[in-house]
């Protein structure tokens, strides 16, 4: 017989191999609902705190695949607080929590917000997981990201990020290889600094 812990999971596991991303988005609305429903029937039936994080982790996946942005935002912050409190700083999923909340507040040009968390959990990520690991070289991903995409930069941070992104790629390649999808997205986003940095110095260079 299976454990109380994986029975409880399965209502939504159940409901993740009923509805696929294409139904998700066609019919919006309803799946989340069921989603919400699950969530909450998870919490009263008293299932782990780690799995109610993994569904609500999986609500903000609709939430974002739907373009509900700052509902997505605010289940990712639910989240991270809760890994946070339950786990403490320095657990990977806590980690991996940081990271979606700060990507999340990145896609919503909240660059500030998402630069001073990733500051705060990046040194923790080097420390426990090290340099090399995916998920530490997605928090630095993000972080230069929060660097370049802001309309407000400074010709400094452009720059830094240009340098991170080149180191991020290195690694990446030595890492993982040049084919990866996380060295081929890092590259994309190193030439979109680099255009970035171009369009800054090449008006002053022409004046």
């Amino acid at each position: 017989m299976r454990s109380s812990k994986h029975a409880l999971r399965d209502p939504y596991r159940l409901l993740e191999r009923r509805h696929g991303l294409a139904e998700i988005v066609e019919r919006g609305g309803g799946v989340l609902v069921e989603c919400f429903r699950v969530n909450l029937l998870m919490r009263r039936v008293g299932a782990p705190e780690e799995d109610v994080f993994v569904a609500q982790g999986n609500l903000a996946n609709s939430y974002q695949f739907l373009g509900r942005l700052e509902e997505a935002l605010s289940l990712r912050r639910d989240v991270y607080s809760g890994c946070l409190k339950l786990n403490g700083e320095e657990h990977e999923e806590t980690l991996r929590a940081a990271n979606n909340y700060a990507y999340a507040l990145v896609t919503l040009k909240r660059f500030e917000e998402g630069k001073a968390l990733m500051r705060k959990m990046i040194p923790v990520a080097q420390r426990v997981l090290g340099d090399a690991h995916n998920l530490t070289l997605r928090m630095r991903w993000c972080y230069a990201q929060s660097l370049y995409e802001n309309p407000g930069a400074t010709l400094d941070a452009i720059r830094e990020a240009v340098t991170r992104l080149e180191d991020l790629e290195r690694t990446a390649r030595r890492v993982f290889g040049g084919a990866h999808p996380t060295t081929v997205d890092i590259g994309e986003c190193l030439q979109e600094s680099r255009a970035a940095l171009r369009a800054r110095v090449t008006p002053a260079s022409s004046a």
